[in-house]
């Protein structure tokens, strides 16, 4: 049993392959900035967690790394790729490893990486839609049989709001492309700082390309080339699955590995999906179609993918609806965890699709002042036309989440959440701070709208301000 620290174990990744080593068996200590229910759940699992209060705003106070946190015969580190390399306890960790030689410092990704290329591994990368396919893809290897551990950026009901599956041997015969003794593990394979260049997968799904963390990347053309590297480490006879509805994925991507699967919404599968599926969206129908083509390179039954789709209830923070009471008025919440333009786009039209006869509300909090910065353009384009178009009937813009280790001063001084509101110029917009978004909503909803609380940081934790305390 080796004794293993996690520096930033509060994320959603990251968190994850914390879960993994506890069921591995092995003594689990972590850190974080911020206390969050994933940090109180890994304690609940046996993990030794150092973080601070959190009141109920999901604001608290923030904590401090320190060189305390790691025990002296601590036998790996791992850190995420947010922590910066000045953080006490990674300069400790790396102060250490010069005097022991068994000591090991990995980030995440590169931890993870160890993980790819000791399984057959699936990873799904893009610039939307990762959690969703990985879900889909993992539940149709269940249904299968072939019992797939699980590592993915969201909590999924069927793992018992985890977002971590272990797996193991497959319970059934192994497709011919999973060699024999082989178990099978499903990652999302992020794009920022290049994580996903660690990876070394068996089959990659592309579901999307567009234009983000430019703050890293700097422009479009470095982000595909990225994207174009990973798709590289598939082995000769790997396969990619790729979106052929993304003008960008096809243009750069047609020709890149031997073995190409396209999905594409024009697939006669399309009608069936669209019965079977529970979630909303024709995003969704697209995600299901990747999940599909993977089950058939893996030559599952189309009966049994069809199956794990239509049992399939949707992953947490994406499209996750609610009925509450406030003030006894009913009202439908929507948790979404779009912080993309291009995301809000889909939510907000799927949202008008689903509820076309209810005012709906949108509380949207702008997730990483960098990200808010370089799609400023963007964000405000898109929030005219849900405006315009009736997508939505009000706008509530909150605080910008702060996203520790990633932000840059100098960016912070230049955007705000008060600037997007004045750039949108709409009478049906308006920012509040965080704390003063509740009674807002209390004294100003009559009863039956709809109301979205949007973004990747901690907006979410609105809904339980918002049902009445009986």
């Amino acid at each position: 049993m080796s004794k293993i620290h996690f520096i930033g174990i509060g994320g959603i990744g990251i968190s994850a392959l914390a879960r993994y080593f506890l069921e591995k068996g092995h003594e689990v200590s972590g850190s974080d900035l911020v206390s969050s229910e994933i940090t109180d759940d890994l304690r609940k699992k046996g993990a030794k967690i150092f973080t601070p209060y959190q009141n109920k705003f999901g604001t608290g106070q923030v904590g401090k790394h320190k060189v305390k946190n790691l025990s002296k015969n601590i036998d790996l580190v791992i850190y995420s790729p947010a922590v910066p390399k000045n953080n006490p306890e990674l300069k400790k960790a790396f102060r250490l490893q010069t005097s022991n030689f068994k000591l090991r410092v990995l980030s995440y990704p590169e931890a993870l990486g160890e993980l790819t290329k000791k399984y057959f591994t699936i990873a799904v990368c893009g610039s939307h839609g990762k959690s969703t396919v990985a879900a889909m893809i993992s539940l149709i290897l269940i249904k299968a049989g072939l019992n797939p551990t699980v590592i993915v950026g969201t909590k999924l009901r069927e793992f018992g709001d985890s977002n971590f599956r272990m797996g193991g041997h497959p319970f059934r015969v192994v497709p011919r492309l999973v060699p024999p003794g082989s178990a099978v593990l499903v990652i999302e394979a992020d794009e920022h700082f290049a994580s996903f260049l660690n990876y070394w997968p068996k089959i990659i799904v592309l579901t999307a390309l567009e234009a983000d963390h430019l703050d890293y990347y700097k422009n479009f053309k470095n982000y595909i080339l990225a994207f174009k590297k990973f798709v590289s480490h598939l082995p000769k006879d790997g396969i990619l699955v790729a979106n052929k509805d993304d003008k960008n994925i096809y243009i750069n991507f047609s020709t890149a590995v031997k073995k190409l699967l396209w999905y594409y919404l024009k697939q006669k599968e399309v009608k069936r999906i669209k019965t079977i599926l529970k979630i909303p969206g024709e995003f969704n129908v697209s995600n299901a179609l990747a999940a599909l083509a993977v089950a058939r390179a893996l030559k599952i039954p189309d009966k049994t993918a069809f199956k794990a789709l239509s049992e399939y209830k949707g992953a947490w923070r994406r499209f996750e609806l609610k009925q509450l009471t406030i003030n006894n008025k009913q009202l439908t919440i929507i948790n979404d965890y779009a912080h993309h333009p291009t995301q809000i786009r889909v939510t907000l039209r799927t949202a008008r699709e689903k509820f076309p006869r209810k005012k709906i509300w949108c509380v949207f909090q702008p997730h990483q002042y960098q990200r808010t910065y370089y799609l400023f353009n963007d964000f405000v384009k898109v929030f005219q036309q849900a405006l315009d178009k009736s997508w939505i009937n009000r706008l509530i813009i909150t605080d910008i989440f702060d996203v520790a280790g990633r932000e840059e001063k100098e960016i912070k001084q230049k955007i705000s959440s008060v600037k997007l509101i004045k750039a949108i110029k709409k009478p049906w917009a308006i920012y509040l701070p965080k704390e003063k978004v509740i009674k807002y909503l209390r004294k100003n909803l009559k009863g039956r709208e709809v109301v979205i609380l949007m973004g990747a940081g901690n907006v979410y934790k609105l809904v339980d301000l918002l049902i009445d305390k009986k």
